[in-house]
């Protein structure tokens, strides 16, 4: 193990510990949204997703995202599977970090990933079916996508670029969740947020962690790393203040929820473009996503689709906004004959083709993921258990007293 280099590997297991308490955080700022009956059953769909996810991560998860491909690209073999041979190489030459440090890096966004999810379905999903949502969800969406785009898949051989997750995690999620919303349809009893504190302590810890998962992707304690890093803080605050600013040019308070849903909105679009682009760039980017998703989110009001705490307007569209504006600024410059400078037209198709096809297929598969759970098992709570509040009815206890 002359190779490994110490300060590299101990970045990225830092970097894997920040991106771990997302998970926790996002539970908080779901929980807050939701009303007090409530909170236990969205806080737990995120420390379930924790400790189950690692599970199937050890058994075949990292080995079929990270594996040497099969199937044209498709997925990765089973060659690590229960993490045999994990002691045997290095993640990439490049970094000189243990192959084992990488894969508890990735471990914590396989976790987080479909946890966004739960935003979309709040208070209609049965824990149960939530378990097995959760698993066949792993297996048929987030694991592919990881392979296509990061574990040497077809994307990534295509020159596809995604430097944190703006496909493999926020689209997916964001166009999964859409799915969810319009299969199990508009619930009858409205849930009002009960506990904005919550929301914002789950904000900060988002907010930090993201640090970890933007420029922890860098793999190794360097300039990209800080460019990562810098990009994260810049979009995010620009971003916060857009949002702001949209509130209260359509007549509305400023609101603390409003600020930490846009801070929310500019992480997600960041973070494909990360470590690609410069600050000034991130600036654009910060704008950009509070107005993306903004939109997306008043679209969704109109159509009436129930996306409960906005899972697809922010993470979905953020996600395929970062992309589409990576494939702007990240693109290499060309001098035609002419004298003038032209963007990289190849690269940004690709990044617009890899987005739309990322979304598609998780949109797909998803509905028919539901469709599935539908016809084998009770998927929708009843107005009956949704009255009494989930935590009663689903875990038998109650956040408050």
């Amino acid at each position: 193990m002359s190779t490994i280099l110490p300060g590299n590997t101990a970045f990225v297991l830092l970097s894997a510990a920040l991106v771990m308490i997302m998970t926790p955080g996002l539970g908080l700022f779901y929980g807050g949204l939701v009303g007090k009956k409530n909170v236990l059953t969205i806080l737990m769909e995120s420390f379930f997703s924790l400790g189950w996810v690692t599970i199937l991560w050890i058994i075949a998860g990292f080995s079929l995202a990270f594996g040497p491909s099969v199937g044209y690209g498709f997925i990765g073999s089973l060659r690590y599977a229960f993490f045999m041979h994990i002691h045997e190489a290095t993640s990439l030459t490049a970094y000189k970090i243990p192959l084992l440090s990488f894969a508890m890096f990735q471990l914590m966004f396989a976790v987080i990933t479909p946890a966004l999810i739960t935003g979309a379905f709040a208070n209609k999903m049965k824990f149960k079916a939530y378990i097995v949502f959760l698993t066949l969800w792993s297996f048929i969406v987030y694991f592919p996508v990881a392979h296509w785009l990061w574990g040497g898949g077809f994307l990534q051989k295509w020159g596809a670029e995604d430097f944190a997750g703006g496909i493999v995690v926020h689209t997916t999620a964001g166009f999964s969740a859409l799915a969810t919303a319009l299969y199990l349809g508009v619930k009858k009893e409205k849930d009002n947020p009960h506990n904005v504190v919550l929301v914002a302590l789950g904000t900060a810890l988002l907010w930090f962690g993201w640090f970890g998962f933007n420029a922890g992707s860098a793999l190794r304690a360097g300039g990209d790393a800080a460019v990562a890093f810098s990009n994260t803080q810049v979009a995010a605050s620009f971003a916060a203040i857009t949002w702001i600013l949209l509130d209260i040019a359509r007549g509305k308070k400023l609101s603390t929820t409003g600020f930490c849903t846009g801070a929310i909105a500019g992480l997600a679009t960041i973070t494909p473009a990360a470590g690609y682009v410069n600050p000034q760039a991130s600036i654009v980017i910060g704008i950009v996503a509070s107005l993306a998703t903004y939109g997306a989110v008043q679209l969704k009001n109109r159509k009436g689709w129930d996306d409960v705490l906005d899972v697809w307007g922010v993470h979905g569209i953020g996600g395929f906004t970062g992309i589409i504006l990576l494939g702007i600024f990240g693109s290499a410059v060309i001098l035609g004959s002419n004298g003038l400078i032209y963007g990289n037209a190849v690269f940004f198709g690709k990044e617009v083709a890899s987005a739309v096809l990322g979304a598609g297929y998780s949109f797909a598969l998803t509905y028919g993921i539901l469709w599935l759970i539908d016809k084998t098992m009770k998927l929708r709570v009843t107005d009956e258990e949704l009255k009494e509040g989930l935590d009663l009815a689903e875990l038998g206890e109650t956040a408050y007293q």
